[in-house]
C-alpha cells in the first residue's frame, strides 16, 4: 500500500502541538508496518534545510489556485530521522519564509493562512504527479490540508493518476477548523454549487475542517473518547451533525507515543534510569529534579506539571485550586508557555511559595523528561483532549496521572479501585477546583497511607502498551477501509 501523508507540521522540523508529534511518528511507524509512504509538509523559516541534510529537486512545481492564477514553488526532500520515510517539503518562500508557523507577532493568524494551506493541499496532490508517485491512499490532517479531500472529488476526480485513490482526514483538535470568508471557493476553484450548508459553508463561511469531514472516504480522531465527544454539541463546535451524519465511516485510533524516546530505561536526560522490575531509580531522579528545581530535597509527595497554559488545559482550575493544594505537605513544578495572565501568576506563585512550588515558563525537552521521572504524581484537568500525550509519558516513567475524564485521558487512565486493587491513576469530572482537590488527596493518601498499591499502580502503568506500532496496524484496517469506500475491491491481505 502506497500513502501519501500531508500535514501543516511534524517533528523534527516543526511542531506547535500534538499534530506534529504524530506526522513525525506514525509515518515511521506505518513503514516499519510494510507500507510504502511518504510525508508533505511546508519548508518553514525555521526548518534548517543543511541540518536535516535536504535537497534541493530539479524540478518547479505548477500549481493551480483558481482565482489567482498558476503559482510556482520548488521541492526539498528529506529522510524522516530514524526512518526510511522520504519527506518532501514545499518551498515557497512568501508563504512559508515566516518566524512563526501560523501566527504573526501579535499572536493572530496570519490574513493568508487561508491561501498558504489551500496552496499546501494543491502543491501535495501536483507533487505526486511530477514524481510518479500513484498513492492508494492520502490522509490529511486538521483543516490545514481539508481541501485535499475535496480537491480529489473535484479537480483531480477524473484525473487517472488518482483513479484508485481513497482519501483518509483525521481530526486532531475540532476547536480549530480553519473559516474563512466565502471568496475563498474563488481560489479553491471548485465552483459556488459547493457553498452551501451541506458542504463547505458553515456560519455564512467556507470551513475547510469541513471540507475534509464532508469529502473524505474515511474520518477518524485521535481517541475513541473524543470521537464520542466531538458527535456532541458541547464538543462538536458546530460540525457535531456533520459526524453524525457520518458516523459509520467515523473512528477513533489513539495516538501512540515512541516507546524509544520515553524509555525510563535508556533516558539519557536523566541521572538515573529504572524500571518496572526496579524503580530504585526513581527515587534519584526525584531528588536531582527537586534540586534542579531548588526544592528542598524531601520525602514529601512531588506532582508535576507539563501544559499549554491556556484555556483547554484547564490551568484556569489550577489555578484556582492551587493555593488549597500547597496546604497538602507536598512539592508541585510546572513547564508550560501560553496565555501572559497564566504565565504570570505561576512565576507569582513559584516566589511567594517557593518551598512548595515552582514554576519554569517555557519549554525543555530535556526538563519535560526530568519531571515525567522524577515526579510521583502528574496533574492534567483539561476542559477537552482529544488524545494527550503527557498522560501516556507519565504511564510509561511510573507517574500516576490525576486527570479528568475526557477524550484521550478517559480512554487511557484506569481509574484506581482500591477493593480490587487496580488502577493506573485517579480520575475526576467536574472541573471545578473542589473536585480536583479532593482527587489529589485520595491521591496523596494512597501514596501515604498504601504504599504498596501505590507501587503495585506504578509497575500496571508501566507496563501499558501505548506504542506507535499498535496504532499503525489500526490505521492500516483504516485505509483498507477507505479504500472499499472508494470502491478499489481489495484482496484477502488488503492488497489492491
Amino acid at each position: 500500500m502506497r500513502v501519501m501523508y500531508v500535514a501543516a507540521e511534524a517533528v523534527p522540523y516543526a511542531k506547535t502541538g500534538g499534530l506534529g508529534d504524530v506526522a513525525g511518528s506514525l509515518p515511521r511507524a506505518l513503514a516499519e508496518e510494510g507500507l510504502e509512504i511518504i510525508l508533505v509538509m511546508p519548508r518553514y523559516y525555521v526548518v534548517d534545510r543543511a541540518r536535516y541534510g535536504l535537497k534541493a529537486l530539479p524540478l518547479v512545481l505548477s500549481v493551480p489556485m483558481g482565482s489567482l492564477g498558476v503559482l510556482s514553488c520548488g521541492v526539498y526532500e528529506g529522510t524522516l530521522p530514524k526512518s526510511e520515510v522520504k519527506v518532501y517539503f514545499i518551498e515557497h518562500e512568501h508563504f512559508y519564509g515566516r518566524e512563526s508557523l501560523y501566527l504573526n507577532e501579535w499572536g493572530q493568524g496570519y490574513l493568508d493562512n487561508d491561501v498558504r494551506y489551500v496552496f499546501l493541499s494543491r502543491a501535495a496532490l501536483e507533487l505526486c504527479k511530477a514524481i510518479g508517485f500513484v498513492p492508494d491512499v492520502v490522509h490529511a490532517n486538521d483543516w490545514h490540508t481539508g481541501a485535499i479531500p475535496l480537491f480529489l472529488n473535484t479537480h483531480y476526480y477524473h484525473d487517472p493518476h488518482f483513479q484508485n485513490t481513497a482519501s483518509v482526514f483525521t481530526i486532531h483538535n475540532m476547536q480549530y477548523q480553519g473559516n474563512f470568508y466565502p471568496g475563498l471557493i474563488e481560489i479553491l476553484g471548485v465552483g459556488w454549487h459547493h457553498f452551501h450548508m451541506h458542504d463547505l459553508m458553515h456560519e455564512e463561511q467556507v470551513n475547510l475542517l469541513k471540507a475534509g469531514l464532508v469529502h473524505a472516504h474515511a474520518l477518524n480522531t485521535v481517541s475513541r473518547g473524543y470521537a464520542r465527544e466531538i458527535m456532541l454539541p458541547h464538543y462538536g463546535y458546530g460540525l457535531d451533525g456533520v459526524l453524525r451524519e457520518r458516523f459509520r465511516d467515523f473512528f477513533g485510533i489513539l495516538n501512540g507515543i515512541d516507546h524509544e524516546e520515553w524509555n525510563p530505561e535508556r533516558d539519557p536526560y536523566l541521572p538515573a534510569t529504572f524500571s518496572a522490575q526496579d524503580l530504585s531509580g526513581k527515587a534519584v531522579c526525584k531528588r536531582f529534579l527537586q534540586k534542579k528545581m531548588n526544592l528542598p530535597q524531601r520525602d514529601v509527595p512531588l506532582i508535576g506539571v507539563i501544559a499549554r497554559l491556556v484555556d483547554q488545559k484547564g490551568v484556569d482550575v489550577i489555578a484556582e485550586a492551587l493555593f488549597r493544594l500547597l496546604d497538602f505537605d507536598i512539592q508541585m513544578v510546572l513547564l508550560g508557555t501560553g496565555e501572559s495572565w497564566a504565565e504570570t501568576f505561576f512565576t507569582q506563585v513559584s516566589l511567594s511559595r517557593p518551598h512548595r512550588f515552582q514554576a519554569r515558563i517555557g519549554y525543555s525537552e530535556e526538563l519535560a523528561h526530568q519531571i515525567e521521572a522524577g515526579c510521583d504524581f502528574f496533574l492534567m484537568p483539561s476542559r477537552f483532549e482529544p488524545c494527550g500525550l503527557n498522560q501516556l509519558y507519565s504511564l510509561r516513567y511510573g507517574t500516576l496521572p490525576i486527570v479528568r475524564g475526557t477524550g484521550g485521558l478517559k480512554d487511557t487512565v484506569e481509574n484506581c479501585q482500591e477493593e480490587k486493587g487496580t488502577g493506573t491513576g485517579f480520575v475526576f469530572y467536574d472541573l471545578t477546583a473542589d473536585a480536583l482537590i479532593n482527587t489529589v488527596a485520595w491521591a496523596l493518601r494512597i501514596y501515604r497511607e498504601k504504599p504498596e498499591l501505590y507501587q503495585a499502580m506504578q509497575k500496571r502503568a508501566m507496563q501499558q502498551d501505548y506504542s506507535w506500532r499498535r496504532s499503525a496496524k489500526k490505521y492500516i484496517k483504516l485505509y483498507r477501509y477507505a479504500l472499499r469506500k472508494k470502491g478499489v475491491k481489495l484482496s484477502r491481505q488488503g492488497r489492491k
